[in-house]
């Protein structure tokens, strides 16, 4: 499998990695995960607590610390890949890493702020490919970065059926 390529525009040398690519990173993945949270707490009292939902669907406060481990694993990745950028392109696998990241916020405004587990289910789909995709080319970047992104992987798996369930359940 080979990396998806982006064309480099000017010298055939690549600028040293810095400390502000990697706090641009941490600030986007945190800034995803504070809009998300935002957006989710007013309905997890009120609507979403009355959403018929399956017996396995973890405790409210599981998701908190589930998420918050997660979004410090993918900053991780995602800078580990920038820093790598000295010896591969990583414009593909970045780009891949944002758009999975405006997916992730959106699933939030779909599902809680618009109350619609059907649009957060279609988007969640989505998302579960693009996580896909993202892991697999940091995967070709970094191996320590691709296994960083399996456990998002993983819990957007366990997600996706949670919400299918929901929407299965009249939700």
């Amino acid at each position: 499998m080979s990396s998806l390529t982006c064309s480099s525009v000017g010298s055939t040398t690549k600028p040293a990695p810095g400390l502000t690519g990697v706090a641009v990173i941490v600030a986007a993945t945190a800034l995803v995960g504070v809009l998300g949270g935002l957006v989710t707490a007013p309905a997890v009292d009120g609507w979403y607590r009355d959403l018929a939902k399956p017996t396995w669907t973890p405790p409210d406060w599981v998701f908190g610390p589930v998420w918050t481990a997660l979004y410090a694993m993918m900053a991780v990745a995602a800078s580990i890949v920038w820093v790598e950028r000295n010896s591969d392109d990583v414009c593909c696998p970045l780009a891949a890493f944002g758009l999975q990241l405006v997916l992730n916020l959106a699933w939030s405004v779909c599902f809680f702020g618009l109350h619609s587990p059907l649009l957060g289910f279609l988007d969640i789909c989505l998302l579960w490919v693009l996580v896909a995709v993202t892991m697999a080319e940091f995967f070709l970047v970094s191996r320590l970065a691709g296994l960083l992104l399996l456990p998002y992987w993983l819990w957007v798996t366990f997600a996706a059926a949670l919400n299918a369930a929901i929407v299965i359940h009249g939700g």
